[in-house]
């Protein structure tokens, strides 16, 4: 027989079950069970040593690769090409360390939210012990401020409102209960009758029964699924991935081509062409990438730092860049999570809270302020969400609050409980009279009332007038708006005996309140710019589904008509995967859902080859944060906890900070990939070069000369590549997904073409030197002939430069110098290269000679048509591009 929840049994029955009383355990029995069941504390996280973190970062086959590089380019005498590719390995190893030791800090921060101490019963008294010595079966004691110590089953409530917005993303204080609940398959926010571990008393006292202590608590649960969830792999990380094992093999099969061919046709002897195939190998290798990848992704987190995102792991810039779905918690991130004051019903009409004039000496203002237990601190309102909301909206309109309170002390009071839902207090008004504040639901208020206040004058209630009070709060209701009905009555004395029947009867209506936790003002415009962009925004919280559908509504995430739109956690549990897994594009919101839900929902996108970025605050938030492809917590009111678990941090808890930072990795993925193509083509162009000149049996290029062009061209103009300013429709484009890659979007074809391009117009120079020669020397025509294919391949690299600029965007629409640094970075690249023909002295170190005037304007005609051509193919390759809008 399956065991009832805990939450459908009776209190004596779990007593019964967990061998204890009301009188709770005997020291002894404490004692033992918690040498049995050990220490209500958290487990930590397993952790690495600083070694093993620093070896594991040399497991990826593009730092084997440089790894490899950098040993040839020391076996060859290129010591600094040697030093240069070891620091940048290195440097990305203890990036990655620091990387690893931030990510554990999510579990163990979930320790910091426990309570320090607990007041428990034990062998008949009260005592206060730490809370990491409780143990199943304690009685425990709540009160008003108490940060819940362990899982209880409630026993005693008196008042009770537990706040549990980090651990179920319900913005509202929970009332609680000690009555035994009847339905089946109860979200955590739906169990009334417990209390969990780390969430905090607002209101109340209350008596429970520890249920689950340490990883058993729901908190616990939480941990432990942060624990096993696998770090997931960035898009970033699986281009470099396949991008280094197809250098790998294309590299080791050119060099051996070459080194084959050029023995064969007896172009040079065995050394000197291991020589070239070595040096061919390592110009082949774009060993600046993974320093440009780097570099391009820290500009990257500070212009996005500067935007309020904070990025804790570089290849989350990118990750943004690709991101299909954006799945945000409510409570916090959407909205403000803050009660506000929106609608009054005053006079038989609902008007705009902003709209309202509420006079001195107006019963509706009195009694918001008067019958309420917000306390004014020093720094802001303590007390429960929808009274203090009361309170801030008469000190934001200027109303004399301090005054009417001091005018008005409170003598007596009737507090609030869960059954007549009211809360009642006694104040005198100075002429001998006392008045009578009630507040709370309007269907129950109702009952007592029999007259209304319109603007001061006081007349019977008609049932017409009934009729619009229950109707004006059922449309509010629907709309998700909280409503509290305020009524009032005069007395000439304080009600013997106080209770309900004496005082809240034959009461004067005098109002209603609606109150919603609102829509932050900037995320509907950042929806819609979302759906602009291709990527679908969607809601996970575990708020009730009517709260749920109508901030949707108001956000634009769904339309008024899209009911089926919405998902409760209930009915998440009742889809079995594959129905789920096939449907999963058919919901939008998903409302009342618990931790793991969330981790489903993720992953069901994932299965689609979505790329999945999730936004939350709290504790319940944690595990979908880290599931995701990237998390994204919130700043200001995020738990540590969230923040732990997530990549990027919005330091404004704003939601439209994430489109910001969506564009930012857009363009940061755009100027990686226009980084690859050019270096990939330019080295492209380089082994096509050596592979003809084999080939035909042409005199080749030195390994000095190969060496240089690679020198030269894959810093700094790469570089500056990586820090292009954002194309102007960039946004426009629908998201690259899951499946792309740096070869995605017709660059594998631009690499393709442009680097046999580069090779057929050195190879074409090269012929019409030694075709149409300056010297009639053989030997003369031959040198001019091998300078002037050294300078076209190293120019035609820097005139590819500009063609790099976009992928696909006209380079006379983008603008050729709205990049300064790339501008200067073309100046010092052609004066370096341009030097070793032109300053005596290096013409021996580089075997080439002085070219004439003719000839550098052969080499600069190579160069312009390197330009030309590849804008006439960008032409019509824009007749094809996808768009999402415009």
């Amino acid at each position: 027989m399956t065991k009832r929840p805990l939450y459908q049994q009776t209190v004596d029955a779990i007593y019964q079950q967990l061998q204890t009383s009301d009188q709770g355990l005997s020291a002894a029995s404490a004692q033992e069970r918690l040498a049995r069941d050990g220490k209500n504390v958290l487990a930590q996280q397993k952790k690495t040593t600083l070694l093993q973190r620093f070896m594991g970062q040399f497991k990826d086959l593009m730092i084997i690769v440089l790894l490899v590089a950098a040993a040839i380019a020391g076996l060859t005498g290129e010591l600094v090409d040697a030093v240069i590719i070891l620091l940048v390995v290195i440097l990305n190893a203890i990036f990655g360390v620091f990387q690893e030791a931030k990510a554990e800090e999510a579990i163990n921060a979930l320790k910091d939210m426990a309570a320090p101490n607990a007041t428990v019963r034990r062998d008949g008294s009260v005592l206060t012990v730490k809370s990491d010595e409780l143990v199943v079966g304690d009685s425990v004691l709540l009160e008003a401020g108490d940060v819940v110590p362990a899982d209880l089953r409630l026993v005693e409530v008196a008042g009770l409102k537990v706040e549990e917005a980090a651990l179920t993303g319900e913005s509202i204080p929970v009332e609680k209960t000690s009555d035994v609940l009847t339905g089946d398959h109860l979200g955590l926010g739906d169990r009334t009758n417990l209390a969990f571990m780390a969430s905090n008393v607002t209101y109340g006292r209350a008596t429970g029964v520890v249920v689950a202590t340490g990883m058993a608590t729901e908190v616990g649960r939480i941990a432990g699924m942060l624990e096993a969830a696998d770090e997931t792999t960035t898009p970033l990380q699986a281009n470099l991935v396949q991008l280094g094992k197809a250098l790998t093999v294309l590299i080791l099969v050119i060099a051996a081509v070459v080194f084959g061919l050029g023995l064969w046709r007896g172009t040079a002897n065995v050394i000197d062409m291991l020589l070239t195939a070595i040096s061919l190998a390592v110009a082949a290798i774009p060993e600046g990438l993974p320093a440009i990848v780097t570099i391009t992704l820290a500009l990257g987190t500070q212009r996005m730092a500067k935007r309020h995102a904070l990025v804790r792991k570089l290849p989350a810039v990118e990750t943004l860049g690709s991101t299909d779905i954006i799945a945000s918690d409510k409570t916090g991130t959407l909205t403000q999570n803050k009660m506000t004051v929106e609608q009054v019903y005053q006079n038989g009409q609902l008007v705009s809270a902003a709209e309202n004039p509420l006079r001195d000496d107006d019963p509706l203002a009195r009694i918001m302020l008067l019958s309420n237990d917000t306390q004014q601190l020093a720094d802001g309102l303590a007390g429960d969400p929808t009274e203090t909301a009361l309170v801030q909206y008469q000190l934001d309109r200027q109303f004399p609050v301090a005054q009417t309170l001091s005018d008005l002390p409170r003598v007596a009071e009737i507090p609030f409980d869960s059954e007549r839902k009211l809360m009642t207090t006694v104040h005198p008004l100075g002429d001998g009279q006392f008045m009578v504040a009630v507040k709370g639901a309007p269907d129950e208020l109702l009952k007592r009332v029999t007259r209304v206040d319109l603007a001061g004058d006081v007349t019977p209630l008609t049932a017409a007038q009934r009729t619009a009070i229950l109707a004006t709060n059922h449309d509010l209701a629907t709309q998700a708006i909280r409503v509290l009905a305020f009524a009032y009555r005069v007395v000439p004395a304080v009600p013997e005996p106080l209770d309900s029947a004496t005082a809240e009867q034959d009461l004067i209506f005098a109002g209603l309140v609606g109150m919603i936790d609102p829509e932050r003002p900037e995320v509907a415009q950042a929806v819609a710019e979302a759906k602009g962009a291709g990527i679908r925004p969607i809601m996970i919280t575990g708020d009730h589904r009517d709260t749920a559908a109508a901030i949707a509504q108001r956000l634009g995430i769904i339309t008024a008509d899209q009911t089926n739109a919405v998902l409760t956690g209930a009915e998440l549990d009742a889809l079995d995967e594959a129905t789920f897994q096939k449907n999963v594009d058919q919901y939008a919101v998903y409302a009342r859902v618990a931790p793991e839900h969330k981790v489903r929902i993720v992953n069901a996108w994932q299965k689609r080859g979505k790329v999945v970025a999730m936004t939350g605050d709290g504790v319940n938030d944690a595990p979908a944060l880290k599931a995701a492809d990237i998390g994204i917590g919130m700043g200001i009111t995020g738990t540590e906890v969230a923040k732990g678990a997530s990549d990027m941090v919005l330091a404004d808890d704003n939601f439209a900070t994430i489109v910001v930072a969506v564009e930012e990795g857009r363009k940061v993925f755009a100027n990686i990939q226009k980084a690859i193509q050019y270096l990939l083509s330019a080295n492209l162009g380089e082994v096509l070069t050596l592979f003809m000149m084999t080939m035909l049996g042409w005199q080749i290029l030195a390994p000095v000369h190969i060496l240089w062009i690679n020198l030269v061209t894959d810093t700094l103009p790469a570089i500056a590549l990586g820090v292009e300013p954002l194309e102007r429709n960039l946004m426009n484009r629908p998201p690259r997904g899951r499946k792309s890659n740096f070869f995605s979007g017709g660059v594998l074809g631009g690499i393709l073409y442009q680097g046999f391009l580069e090779g057929a117009l050195t190879l074409g120079v090269y012929w019409l030197a030694i075709t149409f020669p300056v010297h009639a020397s053989a030997s003369l025509a031959h040198a001019d002939a091998l300078t002037m294919a050294f300078a076209t391949l190293g120019l035609i690299q820097l005139f590819h430069a500009f063609n790099s600029k976009s992928i696909h965007g006209s380079l006379f629409k983008i603008g050729v110098w709205r990049n300064k640094f790339f501008n200067w970075a073309i100046v010092i690249a052609f004066g370096l290269l341009a030097m070793t023909i032109l300053v005596p002295g290096l013409n021996g170190i580089f075997h080439v000679t002085t070219l004439t005037l003719g000839q550098w304007g052969i080499v600069g005609l190579a160069g312009l048509l390197m330009v030309v051509i590849v804008e006439i193919v960008k032409f019509f390759q824009r007749r094809t591009l996808p768009q999402v809008n415009g």
